[in-house]
């Protein structure tokens, strides 16, 4: 089968896979609009932009085997490409590891994927606690949270190393949310502070992420440490 899906590669990354050096693929299309997403091409002018050759993709990785721990799939969403189990079957043929990054909505394809053992580590984007209208605010979708849940017990079931991320940004988090989507995981949650920098919705540039104190206290709260401070500056509005 021809992978014309691939839209991007990153050949060295110290910060998409914790404690490796990987290289990145992306690849095109995403069924979520979250405003304040960062690879936006990926999801709004994906058809527009060139593809780049699974065959030619590996050629450009082989001669980086010796420095690089695995490969991250990311997007995008992944699990949308129809494509993705022969990417992922060549790169195991190869002898790489591989990460996943997704959001978790199709659960069946990551159940498909972990039965085949073509996935060494799982990074899952959960965009806000698992309500439907703080869902839907994040996501710009109506999101079927029943799939969030599933995928969420799916990857913790699999027995192989794992992280659930999620962005926050004053304009649709606080602490409570924090809180409430740590006591759900019951692990941590990695928490990746907003920047404005380049956004799906433009309107988003003029947002601010929160202030190295206030995020510091976030990840405290999303380390499942006791948090004992009752500062009122915690309250951020959603």
């Amino acid at each position: 089968m021809r992978c014309n899906n691939i839209k991007g590669l990153i050949e060295c990354s110290f910060v998409d896979w914790p404690g490796m050096v990987c290289g990145v693929m992306f690849l095109g299309g995403c069924n979520f609009r979250c405003p304040y997403c960062h690879n936006h091409p990926l999801v709004l002018e994906t058809d527009s932009l060139p593809a780049l050759p699974l065959g030619k993709v590996l050629e450009r990785l082989a001669p980086l085997k010796k420095w690089l721990n695995g490969v991250c799939i990311s997007g995008g969403e992944p699990t949308f490409d129809p494509e993705l189990g022969t990417i992922l079957t060549r790169l195991k043929e190869k002898g790489w590891k591989v990460k996943l990054d997704t959001n978790g909505s199709r659960p069946f394809v990551l159940k498909k994927l972990l039965a085949k053992r073509l996935i060494d580590m799982i990074a899952m984007d959960i965009k806000a606690p698992l309500d439907e209208k703080k869902y839907i605010r994040c996501t710009g979708r109506r999101v079927d949270l029943e799939n969030i849940r599933q995928s969420i017990r799916i990857i913790r079931e699999s027995e192989i190393p794992h992280e659930f991320r999620m962005t926050v940004l004053p304009r649709y988090h606080n602490k409570n949310d924090v809180a409430e989507l740590t006591a759900y995981l019951a692990e941590p949650l990695k928490l990746q502070n907003f920047n404005p920098r380049t956004t799906l919705d433009p309107r988003m540039a003029i947002e601010e992420g929160f202030s190295p104190e206030i995020f510091s206290d976030l990840q405290l709260l999303a380390s499942g440490a006791a948090h004992n401070d009752s500062n009122d500056k915690m309250l951020i509005a959603s």
